[in-house]
């Protein structure tokens, strides 16, 4: 399957070793218990690895899956939460039916980072209860839960479960740093246990009994008549397990030299893997981000090391359920807290909050909204506030500047007339989009022009127009029309007319000679003609004719009279 089958099977080693106690934990901290972590790990983590679009990505529960559960544990119930995942798979796949894993790319860098620093905080305060000892207070906003499990430690501390939660966050960061291959993690998790059971420390709850294998697969948790109320609950973690998945797969490319994702294979693959989770009572799961960077990490080049992530992990379910129901409840807490520290990415942070004041503030706006409410509306309100953000920058580039007529005037003429010319007749370029971020700023300045005979709008370097951009161009050239002034246009694009003439703008534009002009030097000629008629200027000397013509800006422009 890979280029290196034993570089697989160790990578696939390694990442379950990394991935147990994870696993754990995040059944754990989901309301649904251990169980369903490692159930979810074995069966989304085999079928996303053959279904999906990635040849590194590692699926499994994950934190930011846990911050989105929680609510919908409280309100809905385990059941409830299987039927989510089982709705969510279905929508996954049909987004990759629709082909819409493409439009990750869409997804701003600063949303992405305020993204996981707000899931890095979430999953770090989810942990509190369980890393202090007590037990997990009513609610479903996490920082009210945090703050009334400090209270709770307040009236009755429990030191030992503090102990261990802070020394195997200790143990797992400072190992980090010292040898990271090592899987601290799991040797962490081993001492606690085994301090535990040799200290007698009651104080340290374990995680409870665990199933030695998975149940049966069974859709007896289905309530039809509930599905109305979970379709929002569902469409939210199909949206999270999109994104992160996609972020995930993302990642790993950029890892390696010479592989690359399927967006909307990978899609499916998770849609497919969390279609059958929740038949074995697991959570909804999606790409991991830490998994896959110590799959790529270690060596793998194929699907055979998620695979075999996912082998090992079944395993250990079948072969070591009573040992892992003895791991403390506050030795799981400490391998979150750590995970959530190592998620923040300090220099990254720091990068994107110094490129400019607008990544700064989608980053926190994003990372605040991911805390207070939860993480689809977070990533909704960063995508607003960076689109917002990015049209009033597009909307500056657009520039209306007066250009001199002199490089245009074609013929002889005499100093009077070329000083009656350059009295009556004034020429505008518009230079960039022309849309409904920038319109209105546009039709200030341009009402605002002198009074003058004729207008002259040169137009080839209008990078867009939509319908608002040529209804605004509408209403300035009907005022100016109004006090007596006449406008011409040049270098209109074929796309840029068509929108124009829907709204009646072109007509406007071509009311005093009929046409609108290639070039301006064109469109003087015709201005000219009119302050003839008017009487303005003396009859126009003998010229070449020059040969007019509809083409695109591309073929015949005024680039050569700018």
């Amino acid at each position: 399957m890979g280029r290196s089958p034993r570089r697989d099977l160790l990578a696939g080693l390694t990442v379950a070793i990394v991935a147990l106690p994870l696993a754990l934990g995040f059944g754990v901290s989901s309301g649904l218990g251990a169980e369903a972590g490692l159930a979810t790990a074995v069966v989304a983590g085999a079928l996303a690895a053959i279904f999906g679009g990635s040849n590194l990505q590692v699926s499994g529960p994950t934190g930011a899956m846990t911050v989105v559960l929680v609510p919908i544990v409280a309100r809905y119930g385990p059941g409830g939460v299987l039927t989510v995942g089982l709705l969510a798979g279905l929508m996954l796949i049909t987004l990759a039916l629709a082909r819409a894993g493409r439009y990750m790319q869409y997804v701003p860098a600063p949303v992405v980072e305020g993204f996981t620093l707000g899931i890095a905080c979430v999953i770090g305060l989810q942990q509190v209860p369980n890393a202090l000892g007590v037990a997990k207070p009513e609610g479903d906003k996490v920082l009210v839960v945090t703050w009334r499990a400090v209270e709770a430690f307040a009236e009755e501390p429990n030191w030992t479960a503090a102990g261990l939660a802070a020394a195997v966050a200790a143990l797992m960061l400072i190992g980090a740093r010292w040898r990271p291959a090592i899987p601290f993690s799991v040797l962490a998790v081993i001492g606690a246990t085994v301090v535990a059971q040799l200290c007698h420390l009651d104080a340290a709850r374990p995680i409870g009994d665990l199933p030695a294998g998975l149940p049966a697969p069974s859709p007896a948790f289905l309530d039809l008549g509930a599905l109305g109320s979970l379709l929002a609950p569902a469409v939210a973690v199909a949206a999270l397990a999109a994104l992160e998945s996609l972020l995930s797969a993302s990642v790993a490319d950029g890892m390696t030299v010479g592989q690359k994702h399927d967006p909307d294979k990978e899609l499916f693959g998770q849609g497919i893997a969390n279609l059958a989770a929740p038949l074995f009572g697991g959570v909804p799961a999606t790409g991991a981000i830490a998994r896959t960077a110590v799959n790529v990490r270690t060596g793998a080049s194929s699907r055979l090391a998620a695979l075999t992530h996912a082998a090992v992990l079944a395993v250990i379910v079948f072969a070591a359920a009573p040992l892992v129901s003895r791991i403390p409840l506050a030795a799981l807490a400490g391998v979150l807290i750590a995970t959530a520290i190592r998620m923040v990415e300090v220099g990254s942070l720091r990068a994107m909050a110094r490129a400019t004041r607008s990544d700064g503030l989608v980053l926190i706006l994003t990372a605040v909204a991911t805390v207070a409410l939860d993480l689809v509306y977070a990533v909704i309100v960063g995508l607003l506030v960076a689109g917002a953000l990015a049209l009033r920058a597009v909307a500056k580039q657009v520039r209306l500047d007066q250009v001199p007529l002199k490089a245009d005037l074609t013929g002889d003429h005499s100093a009077e007339e070329h000083a009656l010319l350059t009295e009556h007749i004034v020429a505008y370029r518009i230079d960039g989009p022309l849309f409904f971020a920038a319109a209105h700023r546009f039709l200030l300045e341009l009402s605002e022009v002198a009074d003058v005979r004729v207008v002259i709008l040169r137009m080839s370097r209008v990078t867009t127009m939509d319908a608002t951009g040529a209804l605004v161009l509408k209403d300035a050239v009907t005022k100016l029309n109004r006090r007596g002034i006449t406008v011409l246009a040049s270098g209109i694009r074929p796309g840029q007319r068509h929108v124009l003439d829907s709204v009646g703008a072109l007509g406007l534009l071509r009311a005093a000679t009929g046409d609108d002009y290639a070039g301006t030097p064109e469109a003087i000629a015709a201005a000219r003609s009119h302050l003839h008629g008017a009487g303005v200027l003396p009859p126009a000397p003998a010229v070449p004719a020059r040969a007019r013509s509809h083409a695109p800006a591309a073929v015949i422009t005024e680039e050569s009279s700018r």
